[in-house]
């Protein structure tokens, strides 16, 4: 599922993702993507269960979005979050952004993350 930014059990699709961010003019696509780590500080992990409040997520996701985007330079810059259980290896969280210039990409990318994990309603619950 392509939106500008989605939260919900949906697998990452990371290649219609960049697809869809590819626009004339853009000398860059920068691409973050978060997988459920295995171990973590010390314990095996299997699985992670997140939930979100995904409408107010999805919300907060796309005002981060709107801010990284009015920059300059940067083009369209897509996010999705995964909700439910994520094995270990697993995607649960991309971000893909595009840009005339490649620190431009890779400076919305830091942005985006940075603000999903600091403001956005999703949480680990388990695993």
């Amino acid at each position: 599922m392509i939106g500008r930014v989605v939260v919900g059990p949906e697998e990452i699709d990371l290649g219609a993702m960049q697809r869809a961010v590819e626009l004339r003019g853009v000398g860059a696509i920068a691409t973050f993507v978060g997988v459920v780590r295995d171990p973590d500080e010390g314990r095996e992990v299997t699985h992670l269960d997140y939930e979100a409040y995904a409408e107010m997520a999805v919300a907060e996701i796309t005002a981060i979005v709107d801010e990284v985007s009015a920059r300059q330079g940067v083009g369209e810059v897509l996010v999705q979050h995964r909700t439910g259980r994520v094995g270990r290896g697993v995607a649960s969280v991309a971000v893909v952004a595009s840009a005339a210039h490649r620190h431009q990409a890779l400076d919305a990318c830091t942005y985006v993350i940075d603000e999903l994990k600091r403001r956005a309603p999703i949480w680990k619950v388990g695993g």
